[in-house]
């Protein structure tokens, strides 16, 4: 069976894109503003000047950016590389295996962008609406 769904591949990519950063977005939504739950269960808040602030920024803008698509291979390097780090920070010292400490998330998220930024923006994209290249 060949790609099942080649004929749409552009227009599958930009949902997960379009997904990915809504996804992400909500992450960062946590860290900075305490909703969906904050990051306490409670609805709290992390200081901003602080590296939990700061992923929060990153994955709160570079969400918008990656979903919208604009600015799409600058902001899903960032957040890549802002994955790679929370993985190693935050994840590694505990095990070397993402199963076991509870870093899949970080690492999917980090590859996924790692594409993203390596493809650009694609179909229904800002950066494509404006002419650039994402």
């Amino acid at each position: 069976m060949d790609r099942v769904l080649g004929s749409y591949a552009g227009h599958v990519y930009a949902l997960l894109r379009i997904v990915a950063g809504f996804l992400f977005a909500c992450h960062g939504a946590q860290k900075l503003f305490g909703a969906l739950g904050g990051v306490d269960g409670a609805g709290g808040a992390p200081p901003i000047a602080s590296l939990y602030g700061l992923a929060g920024i990153i994955e709160f803008f570079g969400g918008l950016l990656i979903g919208l698509g604009l600015f799409t291979g600058w902001a899903a390097f960032i957040a890549s590389g802002e994955m790679a780090f929370a993985y190693f920070m935050a994840h590694a010292p505990t095990s070397v295996w993402p199963v076991r400490n509870g870093g899949e998330p970080a690492v999917l998220f980090c590859f996924l962008f790692l594409y993203v930024a390596a493809r650009g923006s694609g179909a229904f994209s800002l950066d494509r609406a404006f002419g650039r290249r994402g």
